[in-house]
């Protein structure tokens, strides 16, 4: 026989069960309701339902079927109009059969013991007892292995999949580690995981994380509509009109084996502990990743809550959320404080939700581990578990639960990682480095000032050294031409015993060259002191002309003369210079400006 899909809604009058049936007759099916049984067969279809409230045969009731969607819609009325059947959406309850309510376990609950089992479900469970951890003694025995697990109630796991499940929990070999020595591991490992610089950074410049924060996963806006409904009507409403389970989630529902857990109070109390610390790695991941799930998700989750990563055992809230704080600081991308803030709002919202919304995250949870290897494992440990209980678990339970939560106050100072001391280092740097900036704005501003007033007097001593330069270098040039001269006066001084004769054959003697040459020096002195230095240095380096006087022998002199002759750029002016100061050549070359040492004389021929 097949379970075939369904779905349960209530009015205040009626109860309506909504059950596909694509491959049966129409026209053949058997119904039979009576008190809170509810039975139905259509070949190949066969549902048994055990109902929350009780209904009852009075010609009210009525079925109809949808061949377009293949659907057969029953409505059945209420024995009591106006009773708020509770827990429809908890599909694996529904299907478990009557009295037992569960499959059948080796132990088996029976007379005295199931009657106290109902009278610890509806006693009030008080949050804020003390208790004192267990620790194991040397005197005391401890078993071979420890438990672990939902409600600890496994053993051994670890020793037969050791391979897979070191990937999955960070405690090595917890079938032989004890409770305390877990948290003292943890503890251990947390210490040194912890990066100040990391934290300091994302709490400082937390852009990123304050967009994370604003987004509203969909417990949010099923909380505001359950807080708008509580404000008209102090009624329950059905949980459906605020959480629905998607066709997957309903799926997955009929998957689970209905069982029974026999766990005695101390046990019950780790359960619900461990449900808040899984819900809080959850809530973190879905505000982080912003409701989008990815490859670290399954990361995320296992690794933020202990309960899953170091089979950690709780024993109060408070120890809890340290926990929780602790690991959302030291392992994930973004650690900042108000994350943790955060998930433990959200966590509150949706145990305030009821039943329906813890099992809906749950669910989702089974699916994050169900596609990762190997934490599907996890699934088999803990979270199949708690999908199946949590249906059974009653709603004040969970409303008690959520207000002990609320009512938990957690500090920066409760994490042990010295956070306060950090951020009061980090805000004063942040002020050195403040007040450093300020400085260097307001020396910035006075630097234009200083500048023009720097300029002004660079422009100043530029220009009078522009002046003292142009005046050095009309003295330099000077300097050059009367040195030039005075070697033109020595050589013509060396060669004053030859007589020297003018174009028209008269006899001129050395001292009238050396009057001569005495007054040209005075024109060029002259001369090169109206000329700024620069045009006298392009006119030095332009000359290319010079006159050439030979000495002639002694019986020649009387028909012997000067001869001009001009060259251009034949001879450079170092050569020239350097053949007068060395003595090798009879030549002297001087500008080609009028000289009274240039003579131009004219050959016997020109002059027949």
């Amino acid at each position: 026989m097949i379970t075939p899909a369904f779905e349960l809604s209530q009015d205040p009058d009626f109860l309506t069960i909504i059950i596909e049936v694509p491959y049966a007759r129409a026209s053949e099916f058997d119904l039979y309701f009576e008190g809170e049984d509810f039975k139905f067969y259509s070949k190949p279809y066969f549902l048994r339902l055990t109902l929350p409230g009780r209904i009852v045969e009075d010609g009210r009731e009525k079925a109809s079927y949808n061949a377009d969607k293949r659907t057969l819609t029953i409505r059945l009325p209420k024995e009591s109009p106006g009773q708020y059947f509770e827990g429809l959406d908890m599909v694996t309850s529904l299907l478990a059969p009557k009295k037992s309510r569960s499959a059948k376990h080796l132990v088996e609950e029976i007379g005295a013991s199931a009657a106290l089992s109902e009278e610890e479900e509806e006693e009030e469970f008080e949050w804020e007892i003390e208790q004192t951890p267990y620790e194991e003694t040397a005197e005391s025995f401890p078993p071979l292995q420890y438990c672990y697990g939902f409600g600890n109630l496994r053993s051994g796991v670890f020793q037969r999949l050791q391979d897979e499940l070191s990937d999955v929990v960070d405690i090595k070999d917890p079938d032989k580690t004890p409770v305390c020595e877990r948290r003292k591991k943890r503890l251990a490992a947390e210490a040194a995981k912890f990066d100040p610089d990391h934290y300091l950074a994302d709490s400082f410049e937390d852009e990123a994380i304050q967009h994370v924060l604003k987004y509203k996963p969909w417990w949010v806006e099923a909380h505001e509509k359950m807080t708008a409904l509580q404000g008209k009507s102090h009624q329950k409403h059905d949980s459906n009109t605020l959480v629905v389970f998607t066709e997957e989630e309903k799926e997955q529902l009929r998957r689970f084996t209905n069982k029974s857990y026999l766990l005695d109070k101390r046990s019950r109390h780790h359960v619900y502990l461990s449900l808040i610390d899984i819900l809080l790695a959850y809530c973190y991941d879905i505000c982080v990743n912003e409701g989008d799930q990815n490859v670290e998700s399954s990361w995320n989750v296992r690794k933020l809550s202990a309960t899953l990563c170091w089979l950690e055992c709780f024993y109060d809230i408070h120890d809890v959320l340290v926990c929780f704080g602790r690991r959302v600081l030291c392992y994930p991308l973004h650690r900042h404080f108000d994350l943790v803030t955060r998930a433990l709002n959200d966590t509150v919202m949706i145990l305030q939700l009821g039943r329906a919304a813890v099992l809906k995250c749950l669910l989702d949870i089974h699916k994050i581990f169900r596609e990762s290897d190997p934490a599907y494992l996890l699934n088999d440990l803990f979270i199949t578990d708690y999908c199946v209980w949590i249906q059974k678990t009653k709603s004040k339970k969970l409303a008690a639960l959520s207000e002990s939560l609320q009512k938990t106050a957690l500090a920066k100072s409760h994490l042990g990682f010295e956070l306060e001391e950090l951020e009061a280092a980090a805000r004063l740097v942040q002020e050195e480095e403040r007040q450093l900036k300020a400085a260097a704005a307001v020396s910035r501003q006075q630097l234009p000032s200083s500048e023009s007033e720097t300029s002004d007097s660079e422009e100043s001593s530029s220009t009078s050294s522009e002046t003292e330069g142009s005046d050095s270098d009309e003295q330099e040039s000077s300097a050059g031409e009367d040195g030039k001269i005075n070697s033109s006066q020595g050589v013509l001084q060396e060669e004053g015993t030859a007589p020297l004769i003018d174009c028209n054959g008269l006899r001129q003697d050395a001292n009238t060259s050396m009057v001569e040459v005495s007054n040209e020096k005075s024109k060029a002195s002259l001369q090169s002191t109206s000329v700024p230095g620069k045009l006298i240095e392009e006119l030095e380096k332009q000359m290319h002309t010079a006159i050439s006087l030979s000495e002639q022998p002694k019986e020649l002199a009387a028909a012997s003369c000067f001869v001009l002759r001009e060259q251009e750029n034949h001879v450079s002016e170092p050569d020239k210079y350097s053949e007068v100061s060395t003595g090798k050549g009879n030549f002297l070359e001087v500008p080609s400006k009028t000289n009274p040492l240039l003579f131009l004389c004219s050959t016997n021929e020109d002059e027949d």
